[in-house]
């Protein structure tokens, strides 16, 4: 016998759990269909010359990597943002710009798991490619709080910042030559707190003058978007970073949503592709999870495919992070974790019984569960509450029918087949 295991880091998933998946998924979509954003696929396997070297070291480190059986240096896709960027240089003649894509599916990282984290994980990318500007920059910040919001996820906060005031002000210290390896620091400063970063910044050979202004920098007051914009602009002045950051702020007000939001000048992101603005999302009612939304520009990536200028920006949701994060709050999300609204029992008497009700109740919406096993009644009703299927149809007497409510146990009798879609329908 071979003992049914998987990998570590990897995991089967329970009806229940797709179920959940596959509604925030389709939530979402919506979302961004109504932003006029459109779905693409790319290969789970890449040449790995595609991939090595766009995330940083320690994302190389974590690719699944191999030869393939034609001797081919292959790896498996650690994001979705480095598979557009190959995919829209490859496509560019097909596609038109702006170009809006979504794309849901898995990605591939080594690193160790943990809660809400694994080696093999969903996530839900949306991006804008063809553009730089303040506006395709905060219509990707729109889409994040627009999603969080109708995912009921409680209080949240979008922190944002901007690569380039970080960089300008490492070069002001003159040690921009150090810039990635301050900016992969800094960017793990909610893992290993305010002194681990201090130790790395000193070994990557900063003196104590310039580590403790670079630990100042990222602990400026971030309590409004507003107020920390106005400590930075006395800064920098007028710049170009300055200049977009006040536009998102003016659409941010614009939209009354400003309050969501911050300026956090310790937001960096790991990924060596970015190039601008950037920004990770958290819930305030469950901080330790760590960021479920992030992303930010990223206007040099597609320049190694191609020699068209092809600017982006966009945002990743972790959808594994996100139902983990809404399982703790015991989100009515999650624990709706049934398809079918209705479930036909079955009557060994009259076989073909329950099939027509059944499509019957299809016919009205309803999406109904027709149970075909051979057990008793109360076995059925068992199976019906198992499976989270809130109604069960046990009786007919003429052109109505008997239902049973599981939650409560009350029967509703005397129910035609409209009344049962009318009753059922509110949990569509």
């Amino acid at each position: 016998m071979i003992e049914p295991k998987v990998l570590k880091g990897f995991r089967d998933s329970l009806p229940q759990q797709e179920i959940v998946r596959q509604k925030l998924m389709a939530k979402i979509q919506k979302i961004l269909r109504s932003f006029g954003f459109v779905p693409i696929d790319t290969p789970a396997l890449e040449y790995t010359e595609v991939l090595l070297g766009k995330g940083g070291g320690e994302t190389d480190k974590q690719m699944f990597r191999f030869t393939d059986n034609g001797g081919r240096d292959v790896a498996m896709r650690f994001d979705l943002t480095v598979p557009l960027a190959r995919y829209v240089a490859a496509n560019y003649s097909l596609l038109s710009f702006p170009f809006k894509r979504y794309h849901m599916s898995k990605v591939w990282r080594g690193e160790k798991p943990q809660k809400g984290r694994y080696r093999e994980f969903w996530q839900c990318d949306f991006d804008m490619v063809g553009v730089d500007n303040a506006q395709s920059d905060f219509e990707i910040l729109l889409l994040i709080h627009t999603c969080l919001s109708q995912m009921k996820v409680g209080s949240f906060r979008v922190c944002v910042s901007h690569r380039g005031l970080l960089n300008s002000f490492l070069s002001n210290l003159g040690i921009q030559d150090k810039a990635q390896d301050v900016l992969r620091a800094i960017d793990k400063l909610n893992k290993i707190g305010r002194d681990g970063v201090c130790e790395i910044l000193k070994e990557e050979g900063l003196t104590d003058d310039q580590t403790a202004k670079v630990l100042d920098f990222i602990s400026i007051d971030k309590t409004s978007f507003e107020k920390t914009l106005a400590i930075l602009e006395k800064m920098f002045g007028q710049s170009p970073e300055i200049v977009r950051l006040s536009q998102i702020l003016a659409m941010m007000k614009a939209c009354k949503i400003e309050n969501d939001f911050c300026l956090d000048t310790s937001i960096t992101r790991g990924l060596d592709y970015y190039t601008g603005i950037v920004y990770e999302t958290l819930l305030l009612d469950m901080p330790q999870i760590g960021s479920i939304c992030s992303g930010g520009r990223y206007n040099n990536l597609a320049g190694l495919y191609t020699k068209e200028n092809l600017p982006g920006v966009g945002s990743c949701i972790g959808l594994d992070r996100l139902i983990a994060a809404l399982e703790e709050l015991k989100s009515p999300i999650v624990t709706d974790s049934a398809y079918a609204d209705v479930m036909v029992v079955s009557n060994k008497d009259d076989i073909a019984w329950s099939e027509s009700v059944a499509m019957k109740l299809r016919a009205q919406g309803v999406n109904a569960d027709s149970y075909v096993g051979e057990k008793g009644l109360g076995q059925q009703f068992a199976y019906a509450e198992k499976n989270g299927i809130p109604y069960v149809v046990s009786s007919q007497n003429g052109d109505v029918f008997s239902v049973k409510e599981i939650a409560t146990r009350k029967v509703l009798d005397g129910l035609t087949i409209e009344q049962i879609a009318k009753m059922v329908k509110p949990a569509l």
